[in-house]
């Protein structure tokens, strides 16, 4: 639900060099997702519309991976803190005058329950200034957060800070909400008197209690929803979060994980109710599985659509497919992208398909490839079929219609149409035509000569 008067945001303008990566850190994935995409979701979740987000670093890389999200990218050129990286954001929320929520790029896994919290604290205490905090055994690296009584007097950066303040647990997870007016009239005010040299986003905060406005604070329940990413061991660890909240969403909407500690889900995969997935499944990108489907171990399932009553046995990987009812694949199968079973359909052990059209109750049980073809009801591939459909320079279109039996070890040279009801004999290789209700037969004379053998014996060693 859209929230009135509310913008955000989204500082993902740094390059992360304690990642030691090519790589913008905020295009680093954890489930299958980078990380600047879950403040986002966040943010829209908690009903906020407009959104801004600060890139620099890799900035049209950064732009490209938000592309279907619909936000507004702005550049920050010069890396001088993130109170300059806000500031950047101003031309675009010019005329703006709700709250302002202030999310980071690298703070994956804040949910959007944890922002309408938020956001409903700064709007009932009518402060200009609430800061999201969290208390931490450890708070090494982490800015402090001072208190006078209910008001924030200040945070204070670990850099910055006395021997005292860094015994302080209560910490600053880098998300705001301000008023929007305040924070861009002050903005321009602050200055870089610290170690870093930059101009602090925290210095907001001091400025406003200095000023004799109201700054609030709200404490994480969960400190983990504050973790940051600075290095590939806390990607690994938010990876690891993560896929644990993913898993428990889904056994609580009725889906069976046998082993969810090696059960690997992306974020936005639909699984339907009464399915099981067995140890060592991955399922990625933008995947739906339907009710009552069994997928086992060693699975890998790539932006595919697949209906109710499915069975992907132990091995096989499915890419980029649409799977309908009553399916059976595998085990060991590889469906390649642009793949179609209409339902009911058995691709067996060692098949590949690619690009390839299965109406309903057609099957090839095992060793067989089929590429680049449409196939009718009810087709029967025998073991070993390929489908020829690359010439060198052009891919070209087998098509089966209905009823076909084909036998073992048959190739088809494409392009070809084989017609209803016909079979093709076992070891055929076909390059033309064939009519419906036909018997395609093509192989050369066997040839016997007897006796050779003796006349011919083995040498032994």
């Amino acid at each position: 639900m859209f929230v009135e008067d509310l913008a955000a945001v989204v500082l993902a303008a740094g390059k992360g060099t304690r990642m030691k990566s090519e790589r913008a850190k905020v295009l680093h994935e954890i489930a299958g997702q980078p990380l600047v995409y879950y403040p986002l979701l966040a943010a829209k979740e908690a009903g906020c519309e407009k959104i801004s987000v600060v890139v620099g670093h890799q900035g049209e890389e950064v732009a490209a991976a938000l592309s279907e999200l619909n936000v507004n990218c702005v550049w920050q050129t010069e890396q001088l803190g993130t109170g300059h990286a806000l500031l950047c954001a101003a031309d675009n929320l010019k005329g703006f005058s709700g709250d302002l929520l202030l999310l980071c790029g690298d703070v994956p896994l804040l949910t959007a329950e944890t922002v309408a919290q938020l956001l409903t604290l700064h709007r009932a205490e009518k402060a200009v200034v609430t800061v999201l905090t969290a208390c931490l055994t450890n708070p090494q690296g982490y800015g402090r957060i001072l208190r006078d009584g209910e008001n924030v007097a200040a945070i204070v950066e670990e850099k910055d800070a006395s021997a005292d303040e860094r015994s302080i647990c209560e910490i600053n997870t880098g998300t705001y909400v301000f008023d929007s007016e305040f924070v861009f009239s002050i903005l321009p005010q602050l200055g870089k008197q610290n170690a870093q040299g930059e101009y602090y986003l925290t210095d907001v905060v001091a400025a406003a209690a200095n000023a004799g406005r109201k700054t609030r604070a709200l404490c994480l329940a969960d400190p983990n929803e504050a973790l940051g990413i600075n290095d590939r061991l806390q990607l690994a660890e938010a990876n690891g979060l993560m896929r644990q909240r993913i898993n428990q969403q889904l056994m609580l909407g009725g889906v069976t994980l046998v082993d969810p500690q090696t059960t690997y889900v992306d974020a936005g995969v639909e699984i339907g109710s009464d399915s099981i997935l067995h140890p060592g499944v991955n399922i990625r990108g933008k995947t739906r599985i339907g009710r009552n489907c069994i997928v086992e171990t060693g699975v890998q399932v790539v932006s595919s659509q697949i209906a109710d009553h499915v069975h992907l046995k132990s091995g096989s990987v499915v890419e980029e497919s649409l799977i309908g009812a009553n399916c059976k694949i595998g085990p060991m199968a590889h469906l390649r992208a642009g793949t179609e079973l209409l339902g009911d359909n058995k691709i067996g052990n060692f098949v590949e398909t690619k690009k390839a059209r299965f109406d309903v109750k057609s099957q090839a049980s095992h060793l067989t490839y089929i590429g680049d073809a449409e196939v009718g009801k009810n087709v029967n591939f025998g073991c070993g079929t390929i489908t020829c459909n690359y010439d060198g320079v052009n891919k070209h279109k087998t098509i089966v219609e209905d009823d076909v039996f084909i036998g073992s070890d048959s190739q088809f040279i494409a392009p070809v149409r084989i017609g209803r009801n016909s079979l093709i004999a076992a070891g055929s290789t076909i390059t033309k035509d064939v009519p419906p209700d036909s018997l395609a037969l093509s192989r050369t004379q066997q040839k016997v000569i007897e006796g050779w053998r003796k006349k011919h014996p083995l040498k032994k060693k």
